[in-house]
């Protein structure tokens, strides 16, 4: 089969693997579809990898495909499924696990693509209670953005900042795989949407998604026209994940005991905090990392509903380095897919 392996920092190779042995018990197969591009991929090729791991490693951390065999004791599948796959090799036993907040395992093995193999291979075994079905009507392309793009967000909107029909939010980088969902998620409930982009053709297409309003933060200080845009009371929620010099002009921007969630730190990964302006304004500030497997279905019910992702470009499995340059370039407006 074909595999997609990093050798080196910023150095991929296509190369021809063996096929997966049979699943095992209580495993499936899968055959890959599709694999959607997130920063974690960039932090990967880039050699960011925060632990140790082993060169060759298969790359691609989100995908969609269907299942091509099965294993003994599985019943929840059939030959054909289509499904998504968690990217996290949980163990499914510890508390978090039972609990439902699986992004929050014990005793995770590794993210795949990042510190293990990966989705960009044609076939690839893995545990049955890792898979999830793709609803009726929702195409493979989109349902690869479901795993961390999407879920990412569900995540990051309701279980941790709690965002309500009616509130006021700002998105940033609105041009991105989460923001643009972030944009639309939020929408859905009746939000009133500001969000920062980089350029005047993305703000275009950010209000074309339903962003109320949209700030070019390389012509203006979104600090001040977010202030003036909410009559100076600020937001109720900052949806954040870039980080770096930017971070405590969000926190400026929200209202008294307004919230800040964060999954990134794309502009850098260090920021200082006036303490005295975090417990005066009663600032609620919530780290997020992925999501759970819960996350995950509902936000594959939101695209059978109709709310898909934003797909910004679509490229072969040889031109992966193509789509994480867009990543890396910031010229993206939605996701990358990279189809099989």
């Amino acid at each position: 089969m074909q595999a997609l392996r990093l050798i080196a920092d910023r150095k991929l190779e296509l190369a021809e693997l063996p096929a997966p042995p049979p699943p095992g018990a209580g495993e499936v197969q899968i055959r890959v579809k599709a694999v959607a591009l997130n920063h974690l991929d960039l932090w990967g090729f880039r050699g960011m990898a925060f632990t140790k791991r082993k060169l060759p490693l298969v790359v691609g951390a989100e995908a969609a495909g269907e299942i091509s065999a099965l294993g003994s004791g599985v019943a929840s599948f059939h030959t054909g499924d289509r499904v998504v796959m968690y990217g996290a090799l949980t163990c499914g036993t510890c508390n978090a696990c039972r609990e439902g907040r699986d992004n929050l395992c014990e005793n995770v093995g590794g993210i795949m693509g990042f510190h293990v193999d990966g989705f960009a291979r044609e076939l690839l075994n893995l545990p049955a209670r890792l898979v999830i079905p793709v609803p009726q009507g929702v195409s493979l392309r989109d349902a690869a953005c479901a795993p961390i793009g999407f879920a990412t967000v569900e995540h990051m909107l309701f279980d941790n900042a709690k965002l309500q029909p009616g509130e006021t939010i700002l998105v940033h980088a609105g041009g991105s795989g989460i923001g643009t969902a972030a944009i639309k998620m939020a929408k859905a409930i009746g939000c009133t949407v500001i969000t920062t982009v980089g350029d005047d053709a993305k703000a275009e297409k950010a209000k074309a998604i339903g962003a109320d309003h949209v700030i070019n933060y390389r012509t203006g200080r979104f600090e001040t026209l977010t202030r003036k845009l909410t009559g100076k009371k600020g937001v109720d929620v900052v949806f954040e994940h870039v980080g770096g010099e930017g971070f405590n002009g969000s926190l400026l921007v929200l209202k008294r005991g307004g919230r800040l969630v964060t999954c990134g730190s794309t502009a850098g990964p260090s920021v200082q905090l006036n303490l005295m302006q975090l417990f005066q304004q009663q600032y609620k500030i919530f780290g997020s990392f992925g999501a759970s497997m819960r996350n995950i279905r509902d936000s594959l019910a939101k695209m059978a509903k109709g709310m898909t992702p934003v797909i910004d470009t679509e490229v072969a499995l040889a031109d992966f380095e193509q789509g994480l340059a867009r990543l890396e370039g910031r010229l993206v407006f939605g996701k990358v897919v990279v189809k099989f």
